[in-house]
């Protein structure tokens, strides 16, 4: 029974999976971030694009 547990703790099957987890939260992490970052200037140019065809005409342009 001990050389089981043994056995057990110094495996390392498992570290990969736990290095793919981090490196995964940190990439989705980092694309939140710059969502957010962005997300004021486009709403500022859709807004400007809005305006712009709201306020022309069909056929001058």
């Amino acid at each position: 029974m001990n050389n089981q547990i043994k056995s057990f703790l110094k495996s390392e099957d498992g570290a990969v999976t736990v290095d793919w987890v981090v490196l995964t939260a940190a990439v989705v992490s980092l694309a939140v971030v710059a969502i957010f970052a962005i997300q004021g200037s486009t709403d500022d140019v859709g807004d400007g694009v809005g305006t712009y065809l709201t306020d022309s005409t069909a056929g001058s342009m």
